[in-house]
């Protein structure tokens, strides 16, 4: 009996050295290699970062490793990490397809044209784009509702800040990003009116030292409650050395942060990983748009600070389970911009398509969006 299927963890190098080998045929990269049974599903998995121990890619890898648990034998995976560039990550996603993948994931925005190419080209591949906006008969897309994590954390930021400055480090200024932005201050405006949120976009995912560089920017402008939303634990990092509060993104980052960690919203991407492949085996896969958040399962958050009072606690116990009701959305109107003007009105609430393609800050935060 086997004890799990195959995973092959390449790197950009071996596949761009496969492809240059291979030329203007098939290529032949490190998954191309093993023969596996006609009857084994196989996958390929491409992350925007190395896979670590906490972060984006992380939570990512374990959606890929309960794929593994769930299936066994009946799927063979391959990982390529460190696929950012556009150019790189169209050659993956072709040569995963021509190499036999029947199933392909990509995890970041930034892998939308590639996969759109890659998948017109390949009509009989399945493929799954987390953060994707654009679907096809053979492309389907699944993301998290981010938002609802950030108002949570925001509401605690409320109550724990003194200067009622809270600081936000995101790697881009797109939707996923700003709207959770946002809501982060909305949450924290909703025990504090007067809190502010200021913004720093690194135009990276992944730079450790220009995420802590930015933080420590915020502290140092006031901000006393910091959040970091790309993909390594520096943020927090830099809030415990400075005595600020930090709140995570992703992954749970206390161990960062073992005094100042106040909460993190986490990803669970198990479901969508499991749920895409299980179709796909039963040949009942279809292009799906999937926004899930707390009442799924796939948005969690990490254990609250021990620091916070009783009835902190239960004042996030109640607003979660408000949320997961449907009784509370961290969007309901009346919401105005940064330029005094309504976008929502009171007694409205922002829609899917509304959040989905926000491109505006809510009244309150410092900052633009570049």
């Amino acid at each position: 009996m086997h004890e799990g299927k195959l995973i092959t963890a390449a790197t950009r190098r071996q596949v761009l050295k496969g492809a240059a080998a291979a030329g203007a045929g098939l290529v032949v990269a490190p998954w191309g290699r093993a023969a596996y049974a006609n009857d084994v599903l196989k996958i390929g998995v491409a992350y925007v970062s190395p896979i670590a121990d906490v972060g984006w890619t992380r939570q990512h890898n374990l959606g890929v490793e309960a794929i593994k648990a769930k299936f066994g034998d009946k799927v063979a995976v391959t990982v390529i990490e460190n696929v950012s560039q556009p150019q790189d990550a169209e050659r993956t996603f072709r040569d995963m397809a021509a190499n036999g993948c029947g199933l392909i994931f990509g995890t970041s925005f930034s892998h939308g044209t590639p996969l759109q190419k890659a998948a017109k080209q390949f009509p009989n591949v399945k493929f799954e784009h987390c953060s994707g906006i654009v679907h096809l008969s053979n492309l389907g897309t699944f993301e998290a509702k981010y938002y609802e994590g950030t108002y949570l954390a925001g509401v605690a930021a409320g109550k724990v800040s003194k200067t009622g400055k809270i600081g936000f480090v995101g790697g881009f200024p797109i939707p996923d990003i700003v709207g959770p932005a946002n809501a982060l201050l909305l949450g924290a405006q909703s025990v504090n009116p007067a809190a502010t949120c200021s913004t720093i976009f690194l135009n990276s995912w992944f730079d450790p030292g220009k995420e802590k560089d930015a933080a420590s920017a915020l502290i140092a402008q006031g901000c006393d409650v910091v959040c970091g939303m790309t993909d390594t634990p520096s943020t927090v990092v830099a809030a415990e050395e400075a005595g600020a509060w930090g709140i995570g993104y992703a992954s749970d980052m206390s161990k960062y942060a073992p005094t100042k960690h106040l909460t993190a919203f986490t990803l669970d991407w198990s479901s969508e990983y499991v749920g895409a492949t299980e179709k796909v085996l039963g040949e009942a896969w279809t292009s799906e748009v999937r926004w899930d958040g707390l009442a799924e399962g796939v948005v969690k958050m990490s254990p609250y600070n021990a620091a916070l009072p009783d009835d902190v606690k239960a004042l996030l116990a109640e607003k979660e389970a408000a949320i997961k009701a449907g009784t509370l959305h961290p969007f309901a109107g009346e919401l105005k911009d940064q330029k005094d003007e309504v976008k929502v009105a009171a007694g409205s609430v922002l829609d899917e398509k509304g959040i989905r393609s926000i491109n505006w800050f809510v009244k309150g935060m410092v900052g633009n969006l570049s």
